[in-house]
């Protein structure tokens, strides 16, 4: 459904009314595309503290010139950031040029791990995550902030190629941590998949289908997974895009067996995107309800996670990219079931991706999407659905290529180094942390 709002908003009548009423004023986000592939404008490099990443020449590769021109994006290194003092030096050097940055640009702030024997260096660094929050909900103009935590700033390219993209329009105040990991850096970073398999459950529309699109774009073989009913519709993205369809019921006891008989030449990404609701207080849900959301969402999960790990079909290199949600993380009235589902969910990253990197060499993460425009969020009554869509710093829904990208970059053989991430793509809502 059209966002009449958003349209509204960006015409000349639109922004006096808005202004004056205090409304919103959401901007068009620029998004990907083959013939707009990267942010239009320079880069600013700037230091607080002291620093030596030695990211220049990763920063050349990402695709912005550092001329003297109006700034698309300012990273700000900040890792060496020890003390309050030194917090002035943040202050120095994005006071003079916040406003100078690009409709749709970036900020991102560079951050070093809190050392846990230093409570100075963890109270500046900590505070590091509270300022970009901040600037990333004043800033405006479709422009995101985000916080980039370096315990290996080797292996951060795919992630910086990512926030300096327009793939990442609609993630914002997030902090993303990038640690040791094994790193294969693609031959080709514009088909960073290609060689490689991946499943998206879920597959036969919405979001899922998004996904398998995407993931087909950089050059995946992609096997969409969907329950016999959709056979229609999953045969129609299947088809689409050269890839296999894989009609499932993925809460079968024996799923993971016939998905592991299904990928008997190994796997390389599994999307974990399959899921329901069946909203209703706790009050009034029968435990049909409740069993079918907890199931779904988060057992199937778990159970075709733990059988394709073991039996090796997800292969050294792998990827597992699951699917949480901000209603998992600040809760949501009538969802109890769901939440729980997804909060399961963040569990389950937190405690397995650790282990599987080091017993598989496979990174798990997860995408926590807030309001995407589908057509179950289509669905909503009005009010709740305007709530939804401006409820957010960049004041508008986001679609489904926004998760979309998002998992493309957890997936990328670059993103070795971003292990047990959750990462809300909810334009900075402003429920939850």
């Amino acid at each position: 459904m059209a966002d009449r709002y958003l349209s509204f908003a960006g015409t000349a009548p639109g922004r006096f009314l808005t202004r004056r009423l205090g409304l919103p004023q959401p901007a068009p986000l620029s998004r990907w595309s083959p013939q707009r592939p990267s942010l239009t404008g320079s880069l600013l490099h700037l230091t607080a503290g002291k620093s030596d990443l030695g990211l220049a020449p990763v920063l050349a590769r990402a695709g912005l010139p550092a001329d003297d021109g109006p700034p698309a994006a300012v990273i700000l290194d900040a890792t060496g950031v020890r003390n309050v003092d030194a917090l002035a030096e943040v202050h120095a050097a994005l006071h003079p040029v916040v406003r100078s940055v690009a409709t749709s640009g970036r900020v991102i702030v560079l951050a070093a791990p809190l050392d846990p024997c230093d409570h100075h260096q963890s109270a500046a660094q900590q505070a590091l995550e509270g300022f970009a929050r901040s600037l990333g909900k004043e800033i405006g103009r479709g422009r995101t902030v985000n916080v980039l935590r370096l315990t290996d700033a080797s292996a951060a390219e795919s992630t910086l190629r990512f926030l300096l993209s327009p793939k990442s329009a609609y993630v914002s105040g997030q902090v993303i941590e990038v640690g040791a990991g094994e790193v294969t850096a693609p031959e080709d970073w514009s088909r960073p998949l290609a060689g490689r398999t991946a499943l998206v459950t879920g597959a036969a529309r919405g979001i899922g289908a998004a996904v398998a699109e995407t993931l087909a774009r950089d050059g995946a073989r992609v096997v969409c997974l969907d329950v016999p009913s959709s056979g229609s519709d999953l045969d129609a993205v299947a088809g689409r895009l050269g890839g296999t369809a894989l009609p499932l019921d993925i809460t079968t006891g024996d799923a993971g067996a016939r998905i592991a008989a299904a990928l008997a030449d190994g796997l390389d990404v599994l999307v974990h995107n399959a899921g329901i609701t069946r909203d209703r207080r706790l009050a009034n849900m029968p435990p049909e309800r409740w069993s079918s959301v907890l199931d779904v969402n988060l057992a199937s999960v778990m159970r075709t996670t733990d059988v394709l790990l073991s039996t090796g079909v997800l292969r050294g290199g792998g990827r597992v990219v699951a699917t949480a949600s901000i209603a998992g993380i600040a809760g949501n009235a009538g969802q109890t079931n769901y939440a729980a589902s997804k909060a399961g969910v963040v569990g389950l990253v937190r405690s397995l991706a650790p282990r599987a990197l080091a017993e598989h060499g496979v990174t798990v993460n997860a995408v926590a999407p807030g309001f995407i425009e589908t057509k179950m969020t289509a669905a909503v009554p009005v009010f709740i659905r305007e709530a939804g869509r401006r409820m957010n710093s960049l004041g508008q829904g986001g679609l489904p290529v926004d998760v979309a990208e998002t998992t493309a970059w957890f997936a990328n053989p670059g993103s070795g180094g971003v292990n047990g991430q959750v990462v809300r793509v909810c334009g900075q809502s402003l429920l939850g942390a």
